[in-house]
């Protein structure tokens, strides 16, 4: 039998939500991502409630609010348990952006649906892997091997390849065909026939415009708002899109030696760049070699400012400016600030890269046309004055009072425990009462006269005691030929210690979780209270959307899925029109079985083929030979499946083996055959994308559609021209390249 797939959706299906997706192989539970959206509704993981506790290794693919943002709740409320894997960038930039959210809503809230000690705890035991690197898993997961492989959305993203028994699931949503400044495109294309496909139908509906005009147009905007004095707004994530425009940005200051300052505005905007600069083997190619070559770092930003406080923005009032700000919904953080100041002058321009999430203030803005006036909830922490700092530090007085109370009267049923049980358990235990030992004494015995029972006969501590013979505990210390033995450990600076420490520092370095500005926010003990006040803003200055998301639009989508030509093809997270419109294309063009399952809804992909696990006697392979190919060897085995301790076992036939044709075996590239034949005094040559040999006879490649992937591989090579020395000369030699079986 195939190996069992099935593929049950938790959130992000026939809409624009949060992804989430239970996907089991043979009985193995991934979690494929984890996303929440800014609006942190706990009803939409109600389904990854119900089967938390059944997972048994979550795969992260991208570093944003929408696959990881729901991690530190459901750990912390769900149980949710088991293992993560990701890229080094997922795990460094999507606890950046768990920070940022979580210092983004405090400022304004009560926030108390996790803490950064819950995402601490979420991230910390999380598994780095590089780009295919194939996990193989053990236990319960034995046989599976997972490997991350370039998604081109953002850095770090992963298309997540999961193999077992020679069969693929592949899981790729979000992805980008396109290179950019930051980074390469996908590698899904070199993926052909996987078992199934889980991919999203996010863009299928929309095209874009080529990159280079697409950039120009978002300079000339913005340069235009600059030049009328306006000031430019680009809300943007933590540590996602943003990247790839403050390239763009610096890149185009840079040339044309512009003055107008820009601004990158986060909780954690030092700590982000200090990390990115580091990630340099995860970039773009151009990236890579311009570091290799010059030593410089794209990151090293001569134009683009870290702050972390708005209140460095108002030193520069009536300089006409760009600001990158958090968070790209506008729903709290200091790009909702931040707009209320702009909305209502017409010089300024809000500048969208992203859709905004659904419900959220930046989609309202982005409808057409945009609402002249918008309500929004301005909120702010306020120190506690006057009659509310005296109740505040009363009810806190009150509360120590009641612990010290509880605690008080827990250990005073701790000291009649022992005695219960001291005096039931033993007769010979000396009790107060019966002794001639007066209270003052057993003062005389260092004050312990309170606690006569602990004298026990025979030694045998009850399992309620704490110190039954004395209070005192004797540090013993191991000693060898040199003297006491020493435990490293005792001396090794734990790594919570060092983030910890470099979290208070100031230079919120590689090390370091948090920027100064908000460790002082966490530190800051200072009672305080949330004063907050709905107001009606007047949007008044330009407002734009334009596509920096960083997907694939749908002309690219439907050209890479038929490529990939999948087995088995699973739809999710697009809005409903797009993946109705999707899944139709792909019945039609791609494969025939095509999935789109509602939330919670489980759908059978298990593949059609027939696998089974089979060994080698050694009779059998005493007689094989081998040949080499490449960094493997290979060979004919003709056998016949029988039975050994319950497995399938291949034996040696007992009948003469059948005669079988002749295989090449083999990938040939026409460029290293036009070199070979050239070193064989053939004149070659390319025309046409074929290879003319010597005068008559021609090389070439083509496709064949009907075994594309299969057995019969996907390629041929035809050779024309008429049959004279030449022909059959030319034939041996490309015989030569091949391996005969």
């Amino acid at each position: 039998m195939g190996t069992s797939v099935q593929v049950t959706p938790l959130c992000g299906v026939y809409s624009e939500n949060p992804l989430c997706y239970l996907l089991s192989i043979d009985g193995f539970n991934f979690l494929m991502d984890c996303g929440w959206n800014d609006l942190f509704d706990p009803n939409l993981l109600q389904p990854l409630s119900r089967v938390a506790t059944k997972i048994d290794a979550i795969l992260l693919s991208h570093p944003d609010i929408l696959h990881l943002g729901a991690l530190p709740y459901a750990m912390k409320q769900f149980g949710l348990s088991a293992p993560v894997y990701s890229t080094e960038p997922v795990y460094r930039l999507g606890l950046l952006t768990m920070y940022d959210h979580y210092l983004s809503r405090k400022q304004v809230s009560d926030f108390d649906l996790y803490s950064l000690d819950d995402v601490d705890a979420a991230f910390q035991n999380v598994t780095r892997l590089k780009y295919s690197q194939n996990y193989h898993l053990s236990d319960k997961g034995e046989g599976i091997v997972i490997a991350p492989h370039v998604a081109g959305h953002l850095l770090g993203g992963t298309v997540w390849k999961i193999t077992k028994d020679g069969e693929d699931v592949v899981y790729a949503v979000d992805f980008n065909h396109r290179k950019e400044r930051q980074l390469n495109g996908t590698v899904l294309e070199s993926f052909v026939r996987p078992a199934v496909l889980i991919t999203d139908a996010y863009n299928a509906l929309n095209n874009q415009l080529y990159k280079r005009q697409r950039d120009q147009e978002f300079i000339d905007t913005i340069l235009k708002a600059l030049t009328a004095d306006g000031n430019v707004l680009l809300p943007v994530d933590t540590a996602g899109r943003a990247l790839e425009i403050i390239l763009i940005l610096e890149q185009y200051w840079a040339q044309q030696h512009l003055s107008f300052p820009i601004f990158f505005l986060t909780n954690v905007s030092t700590s982000t760049i200090d990390y990115v600069k580091s990630f340099l083997e995860w970039m773009s190619d151009s990236i890579a070699k311009s570091f290799e070559h010059t030593r410089d770092n794209a990151f090293l930003l001569k134009h683009v400012s870290l702050i972390i406080n708005k209140n460095e923005l108002e030193k520069l009032t009536d300089v006409p400016k760009v600001v990158l700000a958090s968070m790209a919904s506008l729903e709290v953080g200091f790009s909702h600030d931040i707009f209320v100041e702009l909305a209502t002058d017409t010089k300024n321009l809000v500048l969208f890269t992203e859709k905004g999430q659904f419900g959220t203030l930046a989609r309202m803005l982005q409808v057409d046309p945009p609402p002249k006036a918008v309500k929004v909830n301005m909120s702010k922490r306020v120190p506690l004055v006057g009659d509310e700092l005296k109740a505040y530090e009363e009810e806190q007085s009150r509360i120590k009072k009641e612990a010290l109370k509880a605690s008080l009267s827990k250990e005073e049923e701790l000291r009649a425990s022992h005695v219960s049980d001291a005096n039931v358990a033993d007769p010979m235990v000396i009790d107060a009462n019966s002794s001639h030992i007066s209270s003052s004494a057993g003062s005389r015995f260092g004050g312990f006269g309170g606690h006569l029972d602990i004298l026990i006969d025979g030694f045998i501590a009850p399992s309620t005691s704490v110190a039954p013979m004395f209070p005192f505990f004797e540090n013993k210390a191991e000693w060898d030929d040199y003297g006491e033995v020493i435990n490293p450990d005792n001396y090794i600076i734990k790594e919570e210690d060092m983030d910890q420490a470099s979290m208070l520092g100031t230079g919120g370095g590689l090390d370091g979780k948090l920027d100064e500005g908000s460790a002082h926010l966490l530190l800051d003990s200072t009672p305080s209270k949330i004063v907050s006040n709905e107001m009606t803003v007047q949007v008044k200055c330009a407002l734009t959307y334009m596509d920096f998301e960083g997907r694939s639009d749908g002309r690219s989508l439907k050209s890479i899925l038929a490529h990939v030509a999948p087995l088995k093809l699973v739809l999710v997270h697009g809005s409903a029109e797009a993946t109705e419109h999707l899944k139709m294309h792909c019945m039609k063009h791609v494969c025939p079985h095509v999935y789109a399952p509602q939330i919670e809804e489980t759908i059978d992909v298990t593949s059609d083929l027939c696998a089974y696990k089979v060994q080698l006697s050694e009779r059998l392979m005493s007689n094989v030979l081998f040949k080499k190919l490449g960094e493997y060897e290979i060979s004919w085995v003709d056998a016949e499946i029988g039975k050994t301790n319950d497995m399938l076992t291949l034996l040696p036939l007992t009948s003469k083996p059948p005669t079988h044709k002749s295989v090449l075996v083999g990938d040939l590239k026409l460029a290293d055959l036009k070199q070979f034949l050239a070193n064989k005094g053939v004149q070659v040559e390319f025309a046409g994308g074929a290879l003319r040999c010597g005068e008559y006879v021609t090389l070439r490649k083509v496709s064949d559609s009907v075994q594309k992937g299969g057995p019969g591989g996907a390629q041929q090579i035809v050779i024309e021209g008429p049959l004279c020395e030449e022909y059959y000369k030319i034939r041996e030699h490309l015989y030569s390249q091949f391996y005969l079986l």
